[in-house]
């Protein structure tokens, strides 16, 4: 018998699958946990969506995402602090209490990585208030520094728990995605550190050669080069218990019959991180 009690299948992984499909395949398989994005959320509608996954009895483990928290233009910034408020009113109503966190890249123009992330903190500074009211943690993602200059100034768990230790820990937390810390030599001592703020962790294998454009490159578990145990018994160590997700963006993946991916990532994911 597998032990799926932790596993949890992000929405992107098979995103092949409509919402009623994949909620139909995680009873078939016995996935009891979902991540879901906003974007196809919104177009299925977030209370229809709610719904559904609740009348299934799968639990929603994070909302993939808000953040993007950059910007220097003011109505740019105030349109994205709008827009978060959004996400953390939508996990509400989702039910779940983790919203992710990417922080944005660098504006037009700009090679200041030092302001762009004070802007991060500035934000996180005006929505840890209201996300706290609604029982919402902030979850600041680290991505790989491959993707600084355009999508996350955040590149390393320990930049990621700088921004977060200026808040309550039951506020602002941590993702840790091994797909993007995996290469850090500081991570492990930093996932120590994280302790009581790892609000999500997520898996995914790093394989290569990377794709053109770099995004959609995510190795299924046991494909590439991450000792994916490993980082799941570090982040047990510090006081993780929480679900496993497996987050894949994979071109070819997506081109796979979706409830046969699924049942594939589920094994994979009992193969080489339990």
């Amino acid at each position: 018998m597998t032990d799926l009690s932790r596993f949890s299948v992000n929405q992107m992984t098979v995103r092949q699958l409509t919402l009623p499909e994949l909620t139909e395949a995680c009873v078939r398989l016995g996935v009891p946990g979902v991540g879901l994005w906003r974007e196809p959320v919104q177009e299925y509608g977030v209370e229809a969506a709610a719904r559904l996954v609740r009348d299934a009895g799968l639990a929603v483990t994070t909302l993939c995402r808000g953040g993007f928290l950059t910007a220097t233009d003011p109505h740019r910034r105030a349109a994205a602090l709008a827009d978060n408020r959004l996400a953390i009113d939508e996990a509400v109503a989702l039910g779940t209490d983790t919203l992710v966190l990417v922080s944005g890249g660098l504006p037009t123009g700009s090679r200041d990585l030092a302001a762009a992330r004070e802007r991060v903190a500035d934000a996180l500074a005006e929505l840890a208030p209201y996300a706290g009211e609604r029982g919402v943690r902030l979850a600041i993602e680290p991505l790989h520094p491959m993707y600084a200059a355009d999508r996350c100034v955040v590149s390393t768990l320990d930049q990621a728990l700088d921004l977060a230790e200026r808040f309550p820990a039951e506020r602002v937390g941590v993702v840790v995605d091994t797909y993007h810390v995996w290469w850090d030599d500081r991570a492990p001592a930093a996932v120590a550190r994280a302790a009581g703020r790892i609000f999500a962790f997520q898996l995914a294998d790093w394989t290569t050669p990377l794709p053109a454009g770099v995004l959609n490159g995510r190795g299924l578990p046991g494909d590439g080069a991450i000792d994916l145990r490993a980082w799941r018994e570090r982040v047990d160590a510090a006081g993780y218990a929480g679900p496993v997700e497996v987050e894949l963006f994979n071109d070819e993946l997506w081109t796979r019959d979706g409830v046969e991916l699924l049942a594939e990532v589920a094994e994979r994911y009992a193969r080489h991180a339990l």
